[in-house]
């Protein structure tokens, strides 16, 4: 047996089944899967992406191959990934694909609660989503297999508290990877509209196979009361466990399970003839609880976040399933009275600081100033004592954001965008700037790793400069500063510069992380 969290399960559950490569852009809660694999499976291929949709086509090129891959990815990723995620559908698979995506009810470190399960129905494939870390484990072998047989990615979805919670888990003997054995039918790969159409045609027809193996699903299981209850419980995922914390069998209230998706239709329409009133338990946006509504009718009632039974945003606990169940009593989960806020902060010594200090003393000097945030670290800037950035959206909004404000008339339009982002999903919105010759300034800030998710490397390291050279900025108008109190009059010289310069300006502020730094002198210290 092994103590592992659900990330380090669905890992080592996929290196069992047999993976020969892992593909993911870092992001919370994700993100310690693929170091899993990094630091315990050496013989499994292994990089970090430039972003979620390079990751979904490495894979999907592995799949081709005959090799058994993983890609993984935060629930947001998935927008990113969606274009090749749901023609993956229409091509089908070779080797075994399977997509990891790890939501995030209540939004603790993400700009939404998108619920990925959705995705995994717009493209029509097979989803699971483990209520436990043990499920979590099995799923992958199952999924890989599913994937092979059916010729489909197959999608699981976690949720944060699943992803970082621990548990132990009983290991099975591990498979060998695939052999070798690339795609010889041109006819599903290439997605020219005749072939796509005949392509979209089989997936149709599919579906009728997928929900069979729903309904067979050992994922898929009920637990009745005995006799006709006044209450039954359809729980998805970790909600589950939500549903058993309370008790359900003394409260004489029927459970059923359901972890493997699509929806079984008759398992769940037979569960409901045994129930009165059907109470849908899920962890994240209400799409089981409407599509229930839709399958037993008008007349049958069926309660959950719609109805205001259990909260309609954010996490569910056994608290929130407890009260919705009946149970009276006072909260045994909600320790936040005793915890003191602590708002997240900049590292002191973090050059994103001296950045923040150098931009606010230059905007204060224009009276119409903005600055485009973006996702990272340098996102706290929103906050004391900087309160400097006035918009973050999504990865890379920052820069075409600058450029439409800059279109409008803003000036100074300045966009603040980290390394990582800037590979990520910022290239593109620059060459938009330069092809537009868009008066605005870009703050590349680079702390030279991927900081908020850890420290895990940057794809575009000593590239920046060469990069935004031959997207078309002027050279005399790529500048690198060193982000220090010391060198505060130059950095300030410079932002004013260039943001009097009637172009793109591109200003890359560079010095290591904190944390990154600390590490590598601990390592040496310990060499």
């Amino acid at each position: 047996m092994k103590l592992l969290l659900g990330d380090e399960a669905i890992a080592l559950g996929a290196v069992h089944a047999g993976i020969s490569g892992v593909y993911a852009y870092p992001g919370t809660p994700s993100t310690e899967i693929t170091e899993y694999i990094q630091n315990h499976a050496p013989e499994v291929r292994s990089r970090w992406c430039v972003n979620e949709k390079t990751a979904m086509e490495t894979a999907l090129g592995m799949s081709y191959a005959g090799k058994r891959s993983l890609v993984c990815m935060k629930h947001v990723g998935m927008n990113v990934a969606a274009d090749a995620f749901v023609n993956s559908a229409i091509t089908g698979v070779n080797g075994g694909l399977v997509v990891l995506a790890a939501d995030d009810p209540s939004m603790h470190s993400s700009q939404n609660e998108q619920d990925s399960r959705f995705y995994g129905k717009f493209a029509m494939i097979p989803i699971f989503e483990p209520s436990s870390q043990q499920e979590a484990y099995d799923m992958m072998a199952h999924a890989f297999e599913l994937s092979e047989s059916l010729k489909l990615p197959v999608l699981m979805r976690v949720v944060t508290r699943l992803a970082h919670s621990r548990a132990e888990i009983v290991v099975r003997e591990s498979q060998s990877q695939k052999a070798l054995c690339p795609d010889n039918d041109r006819n599903h790969w290439v997605l020219l509209p005749a072939i796509a159409r005949r392509q979209y045609a089989a997936l149709v027809e599919k579906q009728t196979l997928l929900l069979e193996h729903a309904e067979k699903s050992l994922y898929n299981s009920s637990e009745l009361s005995g006799k006709k209850s006044q209450l039954g419980v359809l729980a998805c995922g970790i909600a589950y466990n939500y549903v058993m914390e309370n008790d359900p069998q003394a409260l004489g209230v029927s459970v059923l399970k359901v972890s493997q998706y699509p929806l079984p239709e008759q398992t769940i329409k037979n569960f409901a003839a045994q129930c009165e009133t059907l109470l849908i338990a899920e962890d994240g946006q209400p799409m089981v609880e409407e599509q229930v509504k839709a399958l037993l009718g008008a007349d049958y009632p069926v309660i959950g976040r719609l109805t205001g039974d259990l909260p309609r945003t954010g996490e569910l606990t056994p608290d929130s399933v407890g009260a919705a169940l009946g149970v009276v009593g006072e909260p045994s989960y909600d320790n936040a009275q005793y915890v003191v806020p602590r708002p997240p902060a900049l590292c002191q010594g973090c050059g994103h600081r001296d950045v923040y200090d150098a931009l606010n003393a230059v905007a204060a000097e224009y009276a119409d100033a903005r600055i485009f945030g973006d996702i990272g670290c340098y996102t706290l800037g929103a906050l004391p004592p900087f309160r400097a950035i006035d918009s973050c959206v999504d990865m890379g909004a920052s820069i075409t954001m600058a450029k439409g404000a800059a279109d409008a008339g803003v000036h100074p339009a300045i966009a603040v965008i980290g390394d990582s982002t800037f590979t990520h999903s910022g290239m593109t919105g620059l060459l938009d700037a330069v092809n537009d010759k868009s008066r605005i300034t870009v703050i590349l800030s680079d702390n030279l790793t991927t900081a908020m998710t850890g420290g895990q490397d940057s794809a575009g390291t000593n590239k920046f400069e060469a990069i935004c050279l031959g997207l078309g900025v002027e050279p005399e108008h790529v500048r690198v500063v060193v982000p220090l109190p010391k060198n505060m009059e130059e950095i300030t010289r410079i932002i004013r510069e260039e943001i009097e310069y009637e172009g793109v300006s591109v200003i890359i502020p560079r010095r290591e992380c904190m944390q990154t730094l600390k590490r590598k002198l601990k390592q040496n210290k310990n060499k």
